[in-house]
């Protein structure tokens, strides 16, 4: 578990500090410097790949206390800081995506009823609600989160210290429901009646309709399965954790067992930052394209202006 802590996690955290700075930069670049007409859809990406940036920045330090076997050498307020900006980035990526599954069902399934609702002002007041409201729903980790002594080393606790458990409890739930099990079952809802829907219109169509529609289909699972695979591990493992943490403490074997298993599952949902961008690429061709002409089409004088969606 030492050398893991020391070796793997660092070596989890610094390709995800490469790639989500790189493909987030991209995402940012594209947006803002090769796109004329802003959708909901890249509202909701933009506001996704800035809150991926705060967290992915503020990995440095995290691979350095890892390094160091957890000594936290950057202060109590740098402590909360780095805690609050995970906690913010990991809620703020599930309410995004969340928005990006509503926007995608209401277009799928009811395509002119919704017209009124899918508007750019629309988006952009959703959008700054969801960061007042994160911010408030996270603001608790900024008291949780501080430095302590653990063996003579300065540590940065991950989610409160040892003695106030019982009272972080509460609020730990409150995260686990609110932040994730919500947002969660909203996104799964969307995107199977998206699937029924897409599935129902194809059966009858020609060739070229269907080949669209399986490829709808293959972009909603590889969605559904990023989603499950970066958040649904995590949060099983660290609703347990705290459960036993609180009620189960004294029994050493199972609370080493499942410590053991959150801080294994904690580096993965760090990938999120990475794979929403990706999806946003990737998902397209014409995506892939611009991209492509955008990075390596040098020779061209007058850069294209492309209208992302």
């Amino acid at each position: 578990m030492e050398s893991y802590k020391r070796i793997l996690i660092p070596l989890t955290y610094s390709l995800v500090f490469v790639l989500g700075l790189t493909l987030n930069g991209a995402l940012l670049w594209v947006v803002c410097f090769r796109t004329r007409t802003w959708s909901c859809s890249v509202i909701y990406l933009t506001n996704l790949a800035v809150a991926d940036l705060l967290y992915v920045l503020s990995l440095p330090l995290l691979i350095v206390s890892y390094a160091m076997d957890d000594v936290w050498p950057f202060g109590n307020i740098i402590c909360k800081a780095v805690r609050f900006f995970f906690y913010t980035n990991l809620h703020c990526s599930m309410m995004f995506l969340m928005c990006i599954s509503v926007h995608r069902f209401l277009g799928v399934c009811y395509p002119i009823a919704a017209l009124r609702f899918r508007t750019k002002n629309l988006a952009i007041l959703t959008s700054g609600s969801i960061w007042v409201l994160v911010m408030i729903e996270i603001s608790p980790v900024l008291v949780f989160a501080h430095t302590g002594f653990i063996n003579n080393m300065t540590v940065c606790y991950e989610m409160t210290d040892p003695g106030q458990f019982y009272t972080y409890f509460p609020y730990g739930m409150f995260l686990g429901v609110v932040g994730f099990l919500v947002p969660f079952m909203i996104i799964l809802i969307c995107y199977c009646s998206m699937m029924r829907v897409l599935y129902r219109a194809g059966r009858d169509n020609s060739q070229v309709g269907t080949e669209i529609r399986n490829k709808s289909i293959r972009t909603i699972l590889a969605v559904c399965l990023m989603f499950v695979l970066c958040f649904v591990p995590y949060h099983i493992t660290r609703t347990v954790y705290l459960f036993i943490r609180v009620y189960m403490s004294s029994d050493c074997r199972v609370l080493n067992l499942v410590m053991i298993g959150y801080k294994i599952w904690k580096p993965l949902v760090s990938f999120n930052s990475c794979a929403n961008p990706l999806l946003y690429f990737l998902s397209s061709d014409r995506h892939r394209k611009q991209l492509w002409g955008q990075l390596f089409t040098s020779k061209i004088v007058h850069p294209v202006v492309c209208t992302v969606q």
